[in-house]
């Protein structure tokens, strides 16, 4: 009896060391820019979620981030002092964090919640992008013959056309809007997915125990879901990651450019838009300076962390850098 009471613990004991034990985590946790970045994701996430959650329960209003409060003076420097260094030196008592955008709409409140407008549409894009690539690169690899010629030609198509330009190409057709601008992206971010899987799975493939898996009578999909994905994760894991930057970058470039973000929406590139019309040539440095950084900080945390994973889960790439 007491065997059988023990048993549970052991299991669990014996799945924390496994997990303490990893080569990955050991090797990720041992990486201080991956640490750095993952910092920086986690700090951002908080800030955006909580600003989303302070107008979901009510105790900020939506409508402070959105309406126009037109005045004889239309804009109030960060603190009250429109130089950086005077900034810097009251920030411990000021009424407007960030300043106010040259319509008094507060440039704080409005970057945090663009923090949580980046990070939704870009887990969107990057799933959808991640879903249909990992799909369709399974498919081709493990079909072979025409059906990855189908596929892959198709990809090789998309892939030829510069990021950027195919998505306003595709926005231009379907029209303006961040959920229109996500659709441009996910189309473009589906090719790097479906070569990266399929090179993966080919390798899987070409395993003994997959061919005796075949051999022994599976059907396609049970190889495919049991044997083929499982083994093909760890490019998926880097490749989202190092595409999560990507996407929120390109989609504040749709915003800046006018395909992504509505007028009035709290969205970085649209932020950068306004700040560089009405205040970056005025010397009101605010209006674009926050989001910017914000924006700058995300990419690089998505970037180092994307990094480290990758190093991590493939040490032979770090020692050839090295």
């Amino acid at each position: 009896m007491s065997t059988e009471t023990a048993t549970p613990d052991r299991e669990e004991r014996g799945f924390v060391d496994r997990l303490r034990a990893s080569p990955f985590l050991t090797e990720l946790l041992s990486n201080r820019l991956a640490i750095f970045g993952l910092s920086l994701i986690l700090l951002i996430t908080v800030m955006g979620v909580g600003t989303r959650l302070a107008v979901f329960v009510g105790v900020l209003d939506f409508g402070q981030l959105l309406d126009t409060q037109f005045a004889q003076q239309q804009y109030y420097p960060p603190c009250g002092d429109a130089t950086l260094t005077g900034w810097l030196s009251s920030l411990g008592s000021c009424q407007h964090f960030f300043g106010t955008d040259a319509q008094r709409r507060d440039v704080f409140l409005r970057t945090m919640y663009g923090a949580w407008l980046a990070l939704k549409y870009g887990t969107v894009t990057v799933a959808a992008s991640t879903v249909l690539g990992v799909g369709l690169g399974t498919v081709a690899a493990y079909y072979g013959g025409w059906i990855d010629n189908v596929i892959m030609r198709t990809m090789d198509v998309l892939l030829s056309f510069p990021s950027l330009l195919l998505a306003l190409a595709v926005v231009a057709v379907f029209g303006t809007g961040l959920w229109k601008a996500v659709f441009a992206l996910t189309l473009v971010y589906t090719p790097r997915f479906a070569r990266v899987v399929r090179g993966a799975a080919l390798k899987v493939l070409e395993d003994e125990y997959v061919e005796a898996t075949v051999a022994l009578g599976a059907r396609d999909w049970r190889v495919i879901v049991r044997h083929v994905l499982p083994n093909s994760l760890a490019p998926i894991t880097v490749q989202s990651t190092l595409n999560f930057g990507l996407a929120i970058i390109d989609l504040a470039a749709l915003s800046f450019l006018g395909f992504g973000a509505t007028a009035g929406t709290p969205s970085w590139g649209w932020m950068l838009t306004k700040g560089v019309e009405n205040g970056l040539i005025n010397g009101l440095w605010w209006m674009s300076f926050f989001p910017g950084l914000f924006l700058a900080l995300t990419v690089l945390g998505f970037n180092l962390l994307g990094d480290g994973m990758r190093d991590a889960l493939d040490p032979r790439m770090q020692d050839a850098v090295d």
